[in-house]
């Protein structure tokens, strides 16, 4: 969008609040909803455009009275004004909240071409904000001379001026300049990215008319593919790359061709000779990221990001990746050697395990040393007792209760909405549930916010509204949805997140929440997902769908003897894709290489068995996280937070799992303190100590070999 279209939008809405057509563009007024929620139900495409170019406006507006203030830069006229309304200034923040969310959650051909229209105007605001010269002037003289300051209001100050540094204050014109043409480039070349990942994915259908075709596959699959064939109209099943589709097929399947073209399709999407390739794209990211850290100063892309985080340097991401190296790849060349020698057993001796057969020939081991599977399992996790035991999980640890809600609107008729309440009474959050995969919907799972908390002016501790969007396995004509384990744990993993969003109660909302260094933010979900194999847990909600029967306490203890099944071979491809992001983002000079072959080269040290065919595949084109999702050069986060994660549940299974002085601890000095302190000061406050690497070895059954 150019200057002159920027300005006839301003021409066309300069009244601000008008009324048109004989309604007030919902963004501009106060949502008249519970909790002041987002009114999906009144907002039209039209109102996104309309709400962007007044929210800009208004935050130029403020940004004058700030740096034309004759008074001296104080802390509070300078970080804290705000005019009364609040409403006022706050407007370009909750029309971009509400249409990124959705474009990621419930996006459709016309927001697409509205976010590639507004996404130049927005990254140009963001940079004349960032790189005012009056405005940084105001901030540096605060960060130099200011009154007594709370710990909280240091760290939004430090946050502040840092963030100011970082984002290019201290450079000259011309640099500023370079600055802006790179950022903007980036931000247009990720929303890029991720449109072309999602229509790829969901392009692509394995069409089965033959019932032999289906042989092996249990009737959940066969069932959710029958349906997902009738909402095309066609006959027979359809079987897509969404991962409640994707998984079953690859795990149960006895037709190894169809296992090869859809591990093939997943797994080759946007290197395609079309529109959606994301090769060049991923080339010209790398390269962007790379200049933007030189330009601030830095060798490498890496070196600026870590700057900001626990881990502090390369070096220590690396001793981390390395570590677990040396102590899991012994284990995992055991687990290949044992899948191989299962398939060639059933196979012959000429039998050449390929990747479409990993998982097919993972569940006859899984079988044969626990006799458990998924399949198994589902009867036990339909989704209402899922979503039962996972609140009552939290009841139980820290007091809080949900209540679904009819009256809070919601984004699609799959969204649940509820309200929360402290074990006190007082209201909490809001909370929304999003389950299921569907056209409009990018894979994966995700936590994030309609408004995150703080305690505005009048000193009201706003409430927090918080939504966790995954794709689980849907119901069916003839089922409910019943889930596997591992969607079970991704529900805890979320929800985890949604808890340390939840429980925020910092008075700045840039501090609140999940606003921390990016390799802590992982901690609370992570530890999440120890629950999933604990007895008194699964003793709470897993009940038969049909029977009401619990599970049975030898079910249970096959799915803790196997909760290790093949650990060290899952640790080392979360390994290998940390050392692709550090390998990208640790670039000194230009990239230009063939990225199949870069990928390749740069995991090579985490790759269990090196004998592998080079297949035209690619990670890098669908990596979101380091290309479109803000993980670049912070991939490690994961397992940095895993051995956190270990290390605190160590404490829980210590004292009992449910034991609510301990969750009062991890509530009071974790979930609730945002980005208040330095996470490590944090975490050993709850824990007493710094964590080591030894409670996540004995959790996975890895002995540490010592030299």
């Amino acid at each position: 969008m150019n200057e002159n279209s920027i300005e006839k939008c301003k021409e066309n809405i300069s009244e601000g609040e008008r009324i048109k057509e004989g309604r007030i563009n919902p963004f501009f007024k106060k949502y008249n909803t519970p909790h002041e929620t987002a009114p999906f139900n009144e907002i039209r495409l039209e109102d996104y455009e309309e709400a962007f170019v007044e929210g800009i406006r208004r935050d130029n507006e403020q940004l004058d009275k700030i740096i034309n203030n004759p008074e001296k830069p104080t802390f509070d006229n300078t970080l804290l004004n705000k005019d009364d309304d609040e409403d006022y200034y706050g407007l370009l923040g909750r029309v971009s909240t509400v249409f990124f969310n959705l474009l990621s959650a419930e996006t459709n051909d016309e927001m697409d071409a509205l976010a590639q229209k507004m996404q130049p105007m927005l990254t140009k605001h963001a940079n004349d904000m960032a790189l005012n010269e009056k405005l940084f002037e105001r901030v540096k003289y605060v960060h130099r001379h200011h009154r007594k300051l709370t710990p909280e209001e240091k760290q939004l100050l430090e946050n502040s001026y840092q963030g100011f540094v970082r984002s290019g204050a201290l450079l000259d014109k011309e640099g500023k300049d370079k600055l802006r043409k790179l950022t903007e480039e980036a931000s247009m070349l990720s929303l890029q990215f991720s449109q072309n990942l999602l229509k790829e994915n969901k392009a692509f259908t394995l069409h089965i008319t033959d019932e032999q075709d289906l042989d092996g596959l249990p009737e959940t699959a066969r069932e959710a593919a029958a349906m997902a064939a009738k909402e095309r109209d066609l006959e027979g099943w359809v079987f897509t790359l969404d991962y409640p589709s994707y998984s079953p097929f690859m795990t149960y399947s006895t037709r190894r061709e169809l296992r090869e073209k859809l591990y093939m399709a997943r797994n080759s999407v946007c290197i395609h000779d079309n529109s959606e390739n994301n090769l060049e794209i991923c080339k010209r990211l790398v390269n962007l990221r790379r200049e933007v850290a030189q330009l601030l100063g830095y060798k490498t892309y890496a070196d600026y990001v870590l700057k900001r985080r626990m881990a502090g340097n390369t070096r220590n991401v690396y001793k981390l990746l390395y570590d677990l190296i040396d102590a899991y790849m012994p284990t995992a060349r055991k687990e290949e050697e044992e899948l191989e020698r299962l398939a060639k057993r059933a196979e012959g001796k000429s039998f050449e395990m390929m990747p479409w057969d990993s998982s097919f020939y993972s569940h006859k081991l899984q079988m044969k040393k626990f006799n458990i599977d998924s399949e198994m399992l589902r009867p036990y996790f339909e989704l209402s007792k899922v979503i039962d035991g996972v609140f009552g999980l939290a009841n139980r640890l820290y007091g809080i209760t949900f209540k679904e809600s009819n009256d809070i609107p919601v984004y699609h008729p799959d969204v649940k909405a509820y309200e929360v309440f402290d074990r006190d009474g007082s209201f909490l959050a809001v909370f929304y549930a999003d389950f299921h995969p569907r056209k409009g919907k990018q894979g994966g799972a995700w936590m994030t916010e309609y408004q995150g908390q703080f305690i505005d002016r009048k000193g009201v501790n706003v409430r927090p509204h918080v939504s966790v969007v995954m794709n689980l396995t849907k119901p069916t004509a003839e089922k409910p949805a019943l889930l596997t384990l591992g969607e079970v744990e991704t529900f805890l993993h979320e929800f985890g997140h949604s808890l340390h969003g939840m429980f925020a109660n910092t008075r700045f909302e840039s501090l609140s929440g999940t606003n921390v260094l990016w390799d802590f933010v992982e901690l609370p979900s992570q530890f999440m997902e120890n629950f999933s194999v604990e007895k008194e847990f699964l003793r709470t909600f897993a009940f038969h769908y049909k029977t009401g029967e619990p599970i049975p306490d030898e079910l249970i203890n096959r799915i803790v003897k196997s909760r290790n099944f093949m650990a060290a071979m899952g640790c080392m491809r979360q390994v290998s894709l940390g050392l692709l992001d550090m390998a990208y983002y640790t670039k000194r000079d230009a990239f230009d290489e063939d990225i199949l072959k870069f990928e390749r080269k740069a995991w090579a040290k985490a790759i269990v068995k090196k004998k592998r065919h080079q297949l035209n595949t690619c990670m890098t084109v669908q990596f979101s996280h380091i290309m479109a999702g803000g993980y670049a050069a912070g991939y490690y986060s994961y397992k940095w937070a895993e051995v956190l994660d270990a290390d605190a549940f160590s404490v829980f299974k210590k004292h009992g799992i449910f034991n609510q002085e301990t969750a009062s601890s991890f509530r009071e000095n974790i979930l609730s303190k945002g980005g208040t302190e330095h996470p490590m000061t944090l975490y050993k406050r709850f824990r007493g100590g710094e964590p080591t690497i030894d409670a996540l070895l004995k959790r996975n059954g890895i002995k540490r070999v010592r030299s």
